[in-house]
C-alpha cells in the first residue's frame, strides 16, 4: 500500500481531505500529515511527492505555520496550494502581500505552457479562496496562470520540481482541476498508480495478521457499511478469532436489528462468530436528560466501550478491539492541525482503563467510496455496501435534545417513510445519503378540528463524492409532497415536515 504515496502537508484548511481523496482517485495513496512532520518521514523513499494544502494564515505574520525550508533541498516534487503556495514563495525569496481585491468562488483562468497544465484549456474555471496574493516569486520561478485579479495565479520551478496554484484544483468547482492534480502525480512525481481495492485487501490482511497473531478480536457490528466491511475483512483475515458483538442500542433504524443479524448470523457465509446484545435500556438511561451533542457522542461511545468489555469478560484471550473507523471520521475529530468540525465515538484510541491490548482499525484510511469498493471485493451484499451511511451514535445524533423512547419511534417510523418512498422514486442510488431527523421544535398545528401541539420532522438528502463536502439533492416537490402526506399521517406526534436544504460547508450532513 505504501510503495508510493504522496504526502499532503496539513496548514488547516478546509480543504485538505479533498486533496488526498483527489489523488487516490489517480490510484495512487495519500496520506494527509501536520507540517510538524519531521523531515526524516518526509525523506522516505516511499513518498514521491508532497503537496502544501490551503490554511486560514498570512505566511508574512509571526506564528503562522512554516515548514523547515530543508524541504525544498530534498528532490522531492512540491505542488503548493493557496496558502501552501504563498508559503512557498516567501520561504524562498518571494512577496506574499495583502491582495488589492479578494479572489472567492469560481474565476476565469487563464494558463500558460507548463507540465503541470498539459491538457488543460488555456481558458478554464477555477475556484478562487484568498485574500492574500503572490506579489513577486523567488529567483527562477515562473508564472503559469493569471486571473483578472491575480497576476500569478500558478507558478512553477522546473529546475527545482516545485510548483504552486493560487486556486484550489481539489474542488469540483475547478472545472480540470483532476487534471492538474494527474498531472503532478504521474507527470511530474512519476507515480504508477498501482493502488487499488485488491492491493489493499491483501495489504490488510496481512498487516492483520502480524498485528494480531493467534489472539482473538472483538468488533463492535453496527451493521453499517463501515462496520461491515471491518467484518469481512477481518473475517478473511483471521475467521473465528473474530467475535462480532452487535449492540442493539435501542437507536437504530426501523427493523435493522433483524437485517443485521440475518446479514452477519448463525446462517451468515461470512467465518466469524456473531454475538448480538440488547443494551437499550442502559443507553436509555445514561442519555437521560442529556441535550448536548458532543456529549451524547461522548456517553454512547463511553457506553459501547463498556458494554464491549462486559462480553469481553465472557470471552477468553480476547487481546484487540477492532472498530471500522474511516478517514473522515478522524478528519472531523481533529486529525493533523484543521479543526475539530465534531467527535466521533470511535476515535481517540483505546481508553487507558480498557483491558484491551490494542487497537485494529482495517479502514481508517479510506474515504467512504473506497470502502464500499472493498465491500464489493469482499462479497458483501449490495444491500450491505450501498446501505444509506448510518451514524455509530446512531439516532441519538438525529434527535435534537434529549432522547427519549418516544422520539425514538417517531424518528423510526418518519424515517422508514422517507427511505421507503425514495426507494420507490428510483432515486436511492442517486442520493449519497437520506435520512429523517427529529427536531426539538414543537408547534401548533390542526389536525381535523383539534389544535396540535407537537414536533416537526427534518428531511435531509445530499449529494458528496467523499463525505467532505456535500450538496443537497434536489427532490422533486411531487415526492416532498408525498412524504410530508405520509409521515403527518402515519407518524404520532408529528405535525410539520421541513427540509434541510444546506450544503455541507457550512452545515454538516447529519444534524448534530
Amino acid at each position: 500500500m505504501t510503495q508510493e504515496k504522496i504526502v499532503v502537508v496539513d496548514f488547516g484548511g478546509q480543504y485538505n481531505q479533498l486533496i488526498a481523496r483527489r489523488i487516490r482517485q489517480c490510484h495512487v495513496y495519500s496520506e494527509v500529515v501536520p507540517y510538524t512532520t519531521s523531515l526524516e518521514t518526509l525523506k522516505d523513499e516511499s513518498v514521491k511527492g508532497i503537496i502544501f494544502t490551503g490554511g486560514p494564515n498570512s505566511v508574512y505574520l509571526e506564528g503562522s505555520p512554516k515548514m523547515d525550508e530543508r524541504i525544498y533541498s530534498l528532490g522531492k516534487p512540491i505542488l503548493g496550494i493557496c496558502y501552501g503556495a504563498q508559503l512557498i514563495s516567501h520561504q524562498l525569496g518571494g512577496e506574499v502581500v495583502s491582495a488589492d481585491v479578494s479572489e472567492y468562488g469560481r474565476t476565469e483562468l487563464t494558463t500558460l505552457p507548463s507540465r503541470l497544465f498539459n491538457g488543460v484549456d488555456k481558458q478554464t474555471e477555477v475556484f478562487m479562496s484568498h485574500t492574500d496574493r503572490i506579489s513577486k516569486l523567488p529567483s527562477s520561478f515562473r508564472t503559469i496562470a493569471y486571473s483578472k485579479d491575480c497576476p500569478i495565479a500558478a507558478f512553477e520551478c522546473v529546475e527545482k520540481d516545485i510548483y504552486g496554484t493560487q486556486y484550489h484544483p481539489e474542488v469540483t468547482h475547478s472545472i480540470q482541476g483532476q487534471k492538474v492534480l494527474e498531472n503532478f502525480v504521474y507527470d511530474i512525481c512519476h507515480c504508477k498508480g498501482e493502488w487499488k481495492g485488491d492491493t489493499f485487501i491483501q495489504d490488510q490482511v496481512q498487516k492483520i495478521r502480524e498485528q494480531v497473531k493467534d489472539k482473538k478480536v472483538l468488533l463492535g457490528l453496527s451493521g453499517g457499511v463501515d462496520s461491515a466491511v471491518a467484518a469481512a475483512l477481518l473475517s478473511k483475515a483471521i475467521g473465528k478469532n473474530l467475535y462480532c458483538v452487535f449492540v442493539d442500542h435501542g437507536l437504530l433504524r426501523k427493523k435493522e436489528a433483524e437485517e443485521v443479524e440475518r446479514v452477519f448470523g448463525a446462517s451468515s457465509s461470512f467465518d466469524l462468530n456473531f454475538i448480538k446484545v440488547d443494551a437499550s435500556e442502559l443507553f436509555y438511561e445514561k442519555l437521560k436528560g442529556v441535550t448536548e451533542p458532543e456529549r451524547k457522542r461522548k456517553i454512547i461511545g463511553a457506553t459501547f466501550i463498556e458494554v464491549f468489555e462486559n462480553e469481553t469478560n465472557k470471552l477468553s484471550d480476547v487481546e484487540f478491539l477492532a472498530q471500522g473507523t474511516i478517514y473522515p471520521d478522524r478528519i472531523e475529530s481533529g486529525l493533523g492541525v484543521s479543526a475539530t468540525i465534531k467527535s466521533h465515538h470511535n476515535v481517540g484510541g483505546l481508553p487507558k482503563n480498557m483491558k484491551f491490548k490494542g487497537l485494529v482499525e482495517p479502514l481508517k484510511d479510506l474515504f467512504k467510496d473506497e470502502v464500499r469498493e472493498i465491500g464489493l471485493l469482499l462479497g458483501l451484499p449490495e444491500s450491505i455496501v450501498y446501505r444509506q451511511p448510518f451514524p455509530g451514535p446512531g439516532l441519538g445524533i438525529r434527535i435534537i435534545g434529549d432522547v427519549t423512547p418516544e422520539k425514538i419511534q417517531i424518528v423510526q417510523d418518519a424515517d422508514y417513510i422517507f427511505r421507503e418512498e425514495i426507494k420507490k422514486a428510483g432515486i436511492d442510488r442517486e442520493i449519497s445519503q437520506y435520512f429523517a431527523a427529529l427536531s426539538n421544535m414543537r408547534s401548533v398545528g390542526v389536525m381535523g378540528d383539534f389544535r396540535t401541539y407537537d414536533y416537526a420532522i427534518v428531511l435531509r438528502a445530499v449529494q458528496t463524492d467523499d463525505f467532505m463536502t456535500a450538496k443537497p439533492y434536489p427532490l422533486p416537490y411531487d415526492l416532498l409532497t408525498r412524504i410530508m402526506e405520509r409521515i403527518i399521517n402515519e407518524v404520532k406526534g408529528v405535525n410539520r415536515v421541513l427540509y434541510d436544504f444546506t450544503s455541507k460547508p457550512p452545515s454538516t450532513i447529519e444534524l448534530e
